[in-house]
This record gives structure tokens, sequence and C-alpha cells, in this order.
């Protein structure tokens, strides 16, 4: 039954996850969201619902090394999703980073690693460093963030560099075109804004709900299989909340939008660690003091992942082996030796 409830929420989370993506391209198209902060912020909140469903189960269940793993694992796992689109959503048969090159994806990637930075000071700080329930290293890891996207709006705009940031031979189309697209189809069939934000509302409450009974149930089973929670929430329940990443970012790149679907997994990738400063008001104090060798050591995973991405984006490799850019190759083989010697480590 265990094993029941956490397929069912993976399929619910994967369904609401879709029509998640959908409604908030049509939205954020219909309120003028789409290239300002309010989309940014809009798109990361309802992408990572699943994430912020299972960081406040745990929090509140007082499981902070779930919530932990899940967030740091998550990171790490959703980088891997770029390798899935680089091999199953690439048309014409080229790799990702190729097609996807732009300074602003790169200016996204350097977020995620200095986000990952702080996190890894955070974990260095006392443990009854806070205030009002709130811990520096929560705070500080959410104001590079909003930093973070306020520059990547301004970068959105235009770059002083040739061709404003985008490198030749790139997607035709600008990016974000694919939201375009979505909502035109949603008028031709007639959805409304009113529907369309009856469908959100809809999806985000079945995916937060899926999140908990996921997080739940999942654990619970995969304990019993001597699986440990640190290494349940890093890897099978981060790929089971990835689902919807998956799903959107073939959509995006079957559509030519490559450019969107890296910034998608970049942008989710920034947000998460913003999930420490929910994890920290709801336990009532500091998460990441508590964090284990593990945690730290799937942070430096996370960094390490991202590296490897910026490094295509700027190189812009033209072979694939495989079906993979040599970037994804790297990725694929640097996250399963991640994981071996993530098995190796104890506390």
């Amino acid at each position: 039954m265990l094993l029941v409830l956490f397929l069912a929420s993976a399929a619910v989370i994967w369904y609401a996850g879709i029509k998640l993506s959908d409604t908030t391209d049509v939205l954020s198209e219909r309120l003028r969201l789409g290239s300002a902060l309010g989309g940014l912020i809009l798109l990361a909140i309802a992408t990572n619902l699943p994430e912020i469903a299972i960081t406040a189960s745990a929090a509140l269940a007082g499981q902070l090394g779930v919530a932990v793993g899940n967030i740091l694992g998550g990171i790490a796992v959703q980088t891997v999703v770029l390798a899935v689109l680089d091999a199953a959503g690439v048309r014409p048969r080229a790799p990702l980073t190729r097609l996807a090159a732009s300074l602003v994806l790169v200016l996204e990637g350097v977020l995620v690693v200095a986000v990952l930075a702080v996190v890894v000071m955070g974990t260095q700080l006392p443990g009854d460093l806070s205030f009002a329930r709130l811990s520096p290293a929560a705070v500080v890891i959410t104001a590079f963030w909003v930093i973070g996207l306020v520059l990547l709006d301004r970068a959105g705009k235009g770059l002083p560099w040739r061709e404003g940031g985008d490198a030749p031979g790139a997607q035709p189309e600008p990016r974000g075109h694919s939201k375009g697209k979505k909502e035109k189809a949603a008028t031709d069939k007639g959805v409304s804004t009113r529907r369309a934000a009856l469908v959100f509302t809809a999806a985000a409450a079945a995916t937060l709900v899926a999140g908990v009974v996921i997080e739940r149930s999942g654990e619970e089973f995969f304990g019993r299989q001597g699986l440990s929670g640190i290494l349940f929430g890093a890897t099978v329940l981060a790929a089971a909340t990835a689902l919807p990443e998956i799903s959107t970012g073939l959509t995006s790149t079957r559509l030519g939008d490559y450019q969107l679907a890296m910034s998608d997994i970049f942008g989710g990738n920034a947000f998460l660690p913003v999930l420490f400063l929910l994890a920290t008001v709801i336990s009532g104090r500091p998460v990441l003091p508590t964090a284990h060798h593990t945690d730290i050591y799937l942070t430096a995973l996370g960094i390490v992942l991202t590296v490897v991405y910026i490094t295509g984006l700027v190189f812009r490799p033209r072979r694939q082996y495989l079906r993979l850019g040599p970037d994804s190759i790297a990725v694929v083989v640097l996250y399963a030796v991640g994981i071996a010697g993530l098995t190796t480590i104890g506390g």
C-alpha cells in the first residue's frame, strides 16, 4: 500500500505539474508577467510546489534530514534532467548547450553556484544563531536569489554584447516563444483566463497534497528497504519531484525553445535553497547548521554539475555521442560517481 501511495502521488505530481506549467505560461502571458520579475517568481514557485510541500511536511515532522536532502539532492537531479532533454528533446540533432548558448543562461548558472556557496557557508554557522525564527544564512540565501532575479531581469532585456548575449547560430526564435504558442493554443481552444486560474489553483492544491503523501509514504517504504532518509531524499524523492521538469522541458525543447528549457532548470535550482527559509520558520530553528557531511557533499555535487553545463554553454560543443553532448555525458557520469560516493559517507 505504501508503494501504491508513492507511485500514485508521483503520477499526480507528473500530471498536475504539466498543468501548472501550462497554466503558468498562459497566465504570465495574459497578465504580461512573462519577462517581468513577477513572472520569474511565479514560475519558480509553481514549478517547485512538490519541493515546497515536502520541505514543509518534513520540517513540521522534525525530519530535517529529509528536507535538507530533498532540497540539495533535488538540485543535482534537476541538473541531470538537462541530460534527458539533450538526449530526447533536441531537434535537429545537436548538443542542447550549442543551441541554447546565451550569456543570460551563463549568468543563471552562476547564480545557482553563488547560492549554493552561501549554503555551504551557512552549514558552518552556530546552531543557535537566529532571531525571530530566522537564521542569517537562510535570509542571505533569499536575498541573493532576489538580487539575482533582478539582475537576470535586466539581462533579459538586453546585454551590451553582440546579438544581446545570444550566441550566433543558436535557436532562431527568441527565448520564451513557446509560452506565446501555449497561450495561443489555449485561446484557440476557448480557455478563458478565469478557467486557467482555476486549473492552476486545482493543480497547485493537488501537487501540494501529493508532495506530502509522496514524502511520508516514500520515506516509510524505502526506509523499510534499508534506504536512509538522506539517501532517499537525495535520490528517489528528488527524482520523483523532478518529473514535471522533465515533461515541461521536453515540451519546450520540442517547440525549439531550448533556452527556456535550460532556464527553467537553472531557475528552479536557484530557488530551491530559498526553501531553507521556509524550513527554518516552520521548525523554529536554523536548519543549515544541522546539515550532515552528506548534505555538504550534495551541495558540492550540485555546484560541479552546474559548472559543467556553464562550460558547455561557453564552448558550445558540436558533436553528440550516444545522442548526448560531451557536457551531458560528463554530468551523467559525475552524478553516478557522486551518488556512489554518497553511499560511503557517514553522518
